[in-house]
């Protein structure tokens, strides 16, 4: 293997740690990323090769820097030189969240929520196909269910490498998804209508009939009419991809129950908010929902929310 170093310098303030932990669930590893010992790890699939991906912290909150590993058989500059974008892409480190943080901070029933969680930026996938599948196989289903899905696909399916933490995984293209077939991945827990799905886009982006990077080019509006058009894709999966593999900053997913659940807990008597009224509340944050979004599931996954409980209420 070949290797080589590079540095990032993240738009502060940044916080590799909350970031990196919220790209694995604060599981430690999920689907294709790994955050163990202090270091993420992604094998990424640049000009057919695999190729590593690990970075460090080497900074602090207000000053960040990255230190990033690309590991590779053949190491090209053309590889170095995405390998270096997607790992900026994957930890979101050019994401300026000052204006979120001047609303957050003007608002009394978000600061409780975001004033522990300062520096976290939002991870994105290396693909819009990665985010749109993953917000497929998470549909209607408990956060257990969805990861152990995740997690077989990519296993099954993924290259992998073997490194001293574990084995990394990429995520599989569309054209081993779309020759696997439907069977095939019903033997791997994935349900027979969410396989249908996922293989019928596969295929549909190896016609050359769906250009799903294509999105990154379009307005919001745009991307949730032509998503929302494919079969199996409804408005929850549309926002999630907005926020996780577009890097939107306005999504917002009023259909998800464990969003709306936690919007309960913090800003009024602990009853989910329905879809309607979530939409309605969430307003006052636009342009920024997806920061929101991310920082209320934080700190729901990080264990956060003990004392908030009614701390923002107001309607």
């Amino acid at each position: 293997m070949k290797e080589t170093s590079i540095s990032l310098t993240p738009v502060p303030p940044y916080s590799f740690d909350l970031t990196a932990a919220y790209a694995t669930y604060f599981q430690g590893e999920y689907g294709t990323v790994r955050f163990v010992d202090g270091v993420f790890q992604q094998l990424l699939v640049i000009q057919d090769r695999r190729c590593l991906v690990s970075v460090r912290s080497a900074g602090s909150v207000e000053a960040p820097e990255l230190e990033v590993k690309i590991e590779s058989a053949d190491l090209t500059e053309p590889m170095v030189s995405k390998a270096r974008s997607q790992a900026g892409l994957l930890l979101g480190a050019d994401q300026d969240l000052s204006p979120f943080y001047r609303m957050v901070f003007k608002d009394e029933a978000l600061t409780p929520i975001v004033k522990d969680l300062v520096g976290l930026h939002v991870p994105q996938t290396a693909s819009v196909w990665e985010a749109l599948i993953f917000a497929i196989l998470g549909q209607q289903i408990s956060a257990h269910m969805a990861r152990t899905l995740r997690n077989l696909l990519v296993q099954t399916y993924g290259l992998s490498i073997k490194t001293p933490n574990g084995t990394c995984y990429s995520f599989p293209d569309h054209e081993t998804i779309a020759n696997a077939g439907v069977d095939r991945l019903r033997s791997i827990k994935i349900g027979s209508q969410k396989a249908r799905y996922i293989t019928d886009i596969a295929a549909t982006i190896a016609r050359g009939e769906l250009d799903l990077e294509g999105l990154r080019n379009k307005p919001d509006e745009e991307v949730i009419r032509i998503l929302t058009g494919i079969r199996g894709v409804g408005p929850w999966t549309a926002q999630w991809l907005l926020i996780r593999g577009l890097s939107r900053p306005d999504g917002f997913p009023d259909g998800d129950l464990a969003l709306r659940r936690t919007m309960g807990i913090v800003f009024k008597d602990g009853s989910p908010f329905n879809p309607q009224d979530a939409r309605e509340y969430s307003r006052r944050w636009s342009p920024y929902r997806s920061y929101v979004t991310a920082y209320l599931f934080a700190a729901a996954r990080s264990d956060r929310l003990a004392g908030l409980a009614g701390t923002g209420s107001h309607q």
